[in-house]
């Protein structure tokens, strides 16, 4: 029964090594990681890229669909283009509320090892007066015939 115990607790620590350091940050930390080269992924819809712009040298990958849909696999494929598992990201949407379901895949199922979640999203770095681009910028850094 005790060795049964030790082993429980043993697969249970080696799981809990394998997931990711999830960590909320502010605009300020936000900028810092960006200048220092730390890959970015706005995983808001089209829709929203459009309205409001992003922060320049955002990779725009839609995690969940206007519908609330989400393939996590296919996505996955499209953001180790971006960043592989072994390599901090950065996650940003609107608010922050959907990266956080994004973060935790990353951390939990696909072995990413540092991601990052805008705690505020797009609206606090806009309340900010920070810098936003055209959506249309990101697009053409995206390989042809290739949808980031």
């Amino acid at each position: 029964m005790i060795k049964q115990a030790v082993v429980t607790t043993l697969l249970s620590l080696a799981a809990l090594g394998a997931h990711a350091e999830v960590v909320n940050i502010d605009n300020a930390e936000l900028a810092r990681l960006v200048a220092s080269g730390v890959a970015i992924i706005d995983i808001r819809t089209a829709g929203e890229w459009k309205e409001t712009g992003i922060i320049a040298g955002s990779r725009l990958l839609t995690f969940f669909d206007e519908k609330g849909r989400s393939d996590a696999p296919a996505w996955l494929e499209k953001a180790k283009l971006v960043a592989k598992p072994e390599q901090p990201v950065i996650l940003i949407c609107r608010s922050g509320n959907r990266t956080r379901a994004a973060t935790q895949f990353l951390s939990q199922q696909a072995g990413y090892k540092t991601v990052y979640n805008v705690s505020g999203g797009l609206n606090a770095w806009a309340r900010e007066g920070r810098a936003v681009v055209p959506a249309s910028s990101a697009v053409a850094v995206c390989a042809a015939g290739a949808r980031c």
